[in-house]
């Protein structure tokens, strides 16, 4: 997630995992990045739950992850993230860890199938467009925002995946493998 360089300790950024498409250039924590430290988080896949009727042990409906990737067989999505570096002024201006690189993921309205998981969906750069994305030089946020798009409708593919997902402890490219069938 994004701290911005005003938070005074890495716990100050843990409500900013995502910034708004439709208000990420106008906020005090976002602007900054916008006008000229833009990034692509490259992804295979983005995960997101769906409450189901199951009731857990803990009394609370159980969520299962689904899978989104691109439906044509491509490997990567790039999505829209702006990044900061925020130093933590505790540590010595010479201490290798005192630069701590973050970002954050551009999010908008979820389109498609994905509208009946979640709200929001991450932010897509097509191709041709990485490198004006990119242009730290590029400081025209109409031209920017026009940039971003969510994915287009039916171009993703959407299936059940393993709990497994939930442990960030567990990687590899078992946790996209779909759920098999019931029946």
């Amino acid at each position: 997630m994004l701290l911005p360089v005003f938070a005074k300790e890495i716990k100050d950024g843990s409500r900013m995992f995502n910034a708004r498409a439709e208000t990420g250039h106008q906020k005090p924590a976002y602007r900054r990045a916008f006008k000229s430290q833009r990034a692509l988080i490259p992804v295979d896949a983005f995960y997101e739950w769906l409450e189901t009727d199951e009731i857990g042990k803990s009394g609370k409906k159980l969520k299962q992850p689904f899978a989104l990737r691109p439906a044509d067989g491509s490997t990567t999505l790039a999505l829209a993230g702006l990044y900061e570096v925020w130093y933590d002024k505790s540590l010595p201006d010479d201490d290798p860890n005192r630069g701590v690189p973050r970002y954050t993921i551009i999010t908008t309205t979820a389109t498609d199938s994905v509208g009946r998981v979640h709200d929001r969906m991450p932010m897509a750069i097509v191709p041709d467009a990485w490198a004006e994305w990119l242009d730290p030089r590029n400081h025209d946020v109409d031209q920017l925002r026009a940039l971003m798009a969510p994915p287009v409708v039916g171009s993703l593919d959407m299936y059940a995946v393993s709990k497994a997902v939930d442990n960030v402890k567990n990687n590899g490219p078992e946790l996209l493998e779909p759920l098999p069938a019931e029946g």
